[in-house]
């Protein structure tokens, strides 16, 4: 069985950076597209960007453009998104989820889930 967990959030200032990572177990991360995903108190769950099997292609919400950058590492079944020059809107529990079948933006496009990092950006 595939297993996501996620690590790396916690507090930061306006302007600061952390990483993210997204462990994957029970099989080769090679198989999936994957992605990281917000949700905030209150409101829907939305994408923060996704990369192919590969790595070769990613998307970025307009929101997080420029600033974000998701990236993998297969031979060590991880994935990573690096978070620039964050914002106090960025504060969310952030989800890595993947799926086989296609490189997808939507949520509902991914049917496996990890249990989300708390990312918190204080003004």
């Amino acid at each position: 069985q595939v297993r996501l967990k996620e690590s790396g959030g916690g507090l930061a200032q306006t302007g600061g950076s952390l990483r993210l990572s997204c462990v994957v177990s029970g099989r080769a991360a090679s198989t999936y597209v994957m992605g990281w995903f917000r949700q905030a108190p209150g409101k829907e769950r939305d994408t923060v960007a996704s990369i192919s099997w590969n790595g070769g292609r990613t998307y970025y919400s307009d929101s997080v453009k420029g600033r974000f950058t998701i990236s993998r590492d297969n031979a060590n079944n991880v994935m990573y998104l690096q978070m620039n020059s964050l914002k106090p809107e960025d504060t969310a529990v952030y989800y890595c989820a993947a799926n086989e079948k296609t490189l997808a933006r939507a949520p509902n496009a991914y049917d496996i889930w990890g249990q989300g990092t708390q990312v918190t950006v204080s003004s």
